[in-house]
């Protein structure tokens, strides 16, 4: 198994270069079914990343271009009155899909942003009262734009409490961005092969549930979350579906690193990308402060008893 999830990486990286560890947490993020949140500046490839995961894991995609008169039932659907059948019809929209790519979500007003909030915590939406479930696998890929640029609205703490992991690409190495300048990208995203079916992805999802965690993992987990609930140095504290979501991202994360229990270093691993937009008060400029998870993995020893 471990062979496709490299073959998986490896695909993905002809395209998105020189950037290994955003596509493993990325793909860690989808493989235990959370929603990932990728923030950086415009044309650094967040949105190519989330067109080669789609399309590399054989999932049905839907791209909405969030903007500023976005309405939700743009995203949602909408009942429209059908004069032969004298009735209702539900006509869903581009959310009912496996991976739907919510491209410069903060561009949107804040209205519209919440629209996401039960499909993505409960994978269904309600219309004029009537509910309609969303398919399974049901994951959202949103990007966001840095707050300081003009035309953005902050994601809500609950809404950012939804988001399993967030990422930032940065700017690619010297080498990664010269072979970009001189065309020797491999491939291009039409060009890219679909390395599983959702059937194998879905196969994918239920081993990572059965990864060993041992109860030394699951106190160290909590050592940590409970760190943020009594210091003063945390802006935000990290809620029970922080710490569920740090360990089901530890899981994903042995599993592609070819393990099939968890070990301390994988928290560490995957802490930045589960913690940070939770425990900021907002969505903050990503290259502003010095990252707050650094401070919980000095403070909490995974040897100590």
């Amino acid at each position: 198994m471990n062979h496709i999830v490299e073959k998986i990486i490896h695909e993905i990286g002809n395209v998105v270069v020189g950037k290994q560890e955003q596509i493993r947490l990325a793909l860690s993020c989808l493989l235990c079914n959370g929603h990932l949140l990728i923030e950086d500046l415009p044309g650094m490839g967040k949105t190519t990343l989330s067109h080669s995961l789609a399309k590399t894991l054989g999932l049905m995609f839907s791209r909405v271009q969030f903007t500023s008169d976005l309405l939700p039932a743009d995203i949602l659907g909408v009942n429209i009155f059908d004069n032969q059948k004298t009735q209702f019809q539900f006509h869903p929209g581009p959310i009912f899909t496996n991976l739907l790519l919510a491209d410069e979500i903060n561009r949107s007003n804040p209205k519209t942003q919440s629209a996401l909030l039960e499909a993505m915590e409960e994978k269904q939406v309600t219309i004029d009262g009537e509910t309609h479930p969303l398919p399974t696998p049901f994951i959202v890929i949103a990007t966001q734009n840095p707050m300081y640029q003009s035309g953005t609205y902050a994601l809500p703490e609950s809404q950012l409490d939804r988001f399993l992991m967030r990422i930032h690409l940065g700017y690619p190495d010297w080498q990664s961005e010269k072979r970009m300048l001189e065309g020797d990208t491999s491939l291009q995203l039409s060009a890219l092969t679909q390395c599983i079916t959702p059937t194998e992805f879905n196969d994918m999802q239920q081993r990572i549930r059965r990864i060993e965690a041992s109860a030394a993992i699951f106190d160290y987990i909590l050592k940590l979350v409970t760190l943020t609930r009594e210091s003063d140095a945390f802006p935000n504290s990290l809620s029970p579906r922080a710490s569920k979501a740090i360990l089901a991202a530890s899981r994903a994360w042995a599993f592609i690193s070819g393990r099939d229990y968890v070990i301390p270093e994988d928290v560490q691993a995957i802490l930045p990308a589960v913690a940070e937009h939770r425990i900021r008060s907002t969505s903050s400029d990503i290259n502003s402060q010095q990252p707050l998870t650094q401070l919980l993995l000095e403070e909490i020893d995974p040897l100590a008893a």
